[in-house]
């Protein structure tokens, strides 16, 4: 076999386990949901007769769906009908519409920061764990974060670059905020414009339920456009080389909802902030200079030097050439935005909480085996051969075998804990089918007349593998086991090569 067709051959052979690790993590991710689900009803059928237990079991109902089943079902049906392509809103990471783009800017980032310094805006901590948890503290005293997180959203396949806000009276409840998103090299609004940043801009009022996903959440002023002009009017009063140029009517005035199901409405308008030192004037001579680029290679085309005749052209041309729509033309450019995500912020939060949860699983299985070991005889004897432990030697003592069998099972998932944490696709799939496969036992168990709530092991062992599946399953965690995977069938391509 010669070089070429080897070669050849082993560059099918990645695509081909690429294509089915794909689809692996689309029944992963789809199978997630359906389990979110299942447990959550399946919580409630069963507590309708536990008394005042079934206050505390309608707390983790509303949890379960609010934070794991509708989420994942957005993401789900989002994919299939919500366009993937600029109509001047964001989405949030369930798939939603979000927030609508009302403000473009030209300039670059150390500027940007400079400006909305100056203009007495607090540049937003990024989400984690820690921020999380003091936003929440801040908002239960109502004592002042002002350097509070705001929840991501997505424009260009990726969340914000970074956020500004402004605290209302020293209210975590109620506050101005921005999020900001570098354009892509050589992307265009919709009319021909070149901006180097997009944001969007609205105000918190109260803290509420989100509509679409019932999670805890800010609500928003419906007047969006009030929020909007309250960031132009501060950045020109903090610097009078600051100017800006309205696009009128740039999308059509609308009434709609936002991904929390707040309602919002705008005029349509799209102020660009000019925050380079040339200012406005330098806004029209970039768009003659790129109607002039464009025009040259039309047949026939004018070139008196006049912008009107510059700027027909321009627009004949993008009538000829146009862009494609699309802002992530395939799953590849989707995995890739991921991977730059990945890039900026390091190891996603799910990949973390994930693997938290593979160790807390080791734990707990340890756990019960320890205490089944205490149990009297007869009950350690039917536990052991429960487990499919019947057949070790005579020698083994059953309650040295439950202890024994607890701790080869915290061995094992610890040692998968630290692989996915360390980005291995491999023990990544492997968890996952063990989840899945586990929770299925759990699904033919409730289904042959077995009640899940009373036996309280296998709750929390069904509650854990729900958890692990959705982290998991989901395009960060996927995107950065992915990357591990991708090197070594690079280099096996490159050896081959």
């Amino acid at each position: 076999m010669n070089e070429h067709a080897f070669h050849t051959r082993t560059t099918a052979q990645v695509r081909n386990r690429t294509r089915v690790a794909r689809l692996l993590d689309g029944f992963f991710f789809v199978f997630a949901a359906v389990a979110a689900f299942w447990l959550a009803f399946t919580l409630f059928t069963d507590s309708l007769d536990t008394g005042w237990w079934g206050a505390l079991v309608a707390i983790v109902f509303w949890a379960l769906i609010a934070y794991l089943a509708l989420p994942r079902l957005h993401r789900i049906l989002t994919s299939i009908y919500v366009p993937d392509y600029f109509i001047g809103r964001t989405r949030t990471s369930d798939g939603l519409l979000g927030d609508p783009v009302n403000l473009a800017l030209l300039g670059d980032e150390q500027r940007l920061h400079q400006v909305m310094d100056a203009a007495g805006w607090t540049r937003a901590d990024d989400l984690g764990l820690r921020s999380s948890i003091r936003i929440v503290t801040s908002t239960l005293s109502r004592r002042s974060y002002r350097e509070a997180p705001v929840s991501p959203l997505f424009l260009f396949g990726r969340q914000q670059d970074f956020a500004y806000q402004q605290e209302v009276a020293g209210n975590p409840a109620k506050r101005h905020h921005v999020r900001f998103w570098r354009c892509p090299p050589h992307w265009l609004l919709p009319g021909g414009h070149r901006v180097d940043w997009l944001a969007a801009g609205t105000f918190d009022r109260a803290v509420g339920l989100s509509l679409f996903t019932l999670q805890v959440t800010h609500k928003i002023d419906e007047n969006t456009d009030i929020e909007r002009d309250h960031i132009v009017a501060s950045v020109l009063a903090a610097d009078d080389d600051v100017t800006v140029h309205v696009l009128r009517d740039f999308s059509t005035g609308y009434h709609s909802r936002n991904g929390g199901g707040d309602s919002i409405r705008t005029d349509g308008d799209l102020p660009i902030v000019d925050l380079r030192d040339e200012g406005a004037a330098s806004y029209a001579a970039r768009r003659v200079v790129e109607a002039s680029d464009a025009a040259a290679w039309l047949p026939g085309a004018r070139h008196d030097g006049s912008a009107d005749a510059m700027l027909a052209s321009s627009a004949h041309a993008a009538a000829g050439q146009k862009r494609p729509a699309f802002e992530l033309l395939d799953g590849d450019s989707a995995e890739r935005s991921t991977l730059e995500e990945i890039r900026r912020h390091g190891r996603p939060v799910t990949t973390t909480f994930g693997a938290a949860v593979l160790m807390l699983r080791a734990l707990t299985s340890l756990a019960l085996m320890a205490s089944g070991a205490l149990l009297p005889d007869a009950d350690v004897h039917e536990l052991v051969a429960a487990v499919g432990a019947a057949t070790l030697p005579q020698a083994f003592d059953a309650r040295c075998a439950l202890v024994l069998m607890g701790l080869v099972s915290a061995v094992g998932t610890s040692l998968l804990a630290l692989l996915v944490l360390r980005g291995s696709d491999l023990a990544r799939m492997i968890v996952l089918v063990f989840a899945t496969l586990s929770t299925l036992i759990a699904f033919a168990s409730h289904a042959a007349g077995l009640p899940l709530l009373p036996d309280f092991s296998t709750l929390v062992t069904v509650t854990l593998n729900i958890l692990i599946l959705m982290a998991l399953s989901g395009r960060p965690a996927r995107a950065y086991a992915t990357t591990r995977r991708e090197r070594r069938s690079a280099r096996t391509a490159s050896t081959a090569g």
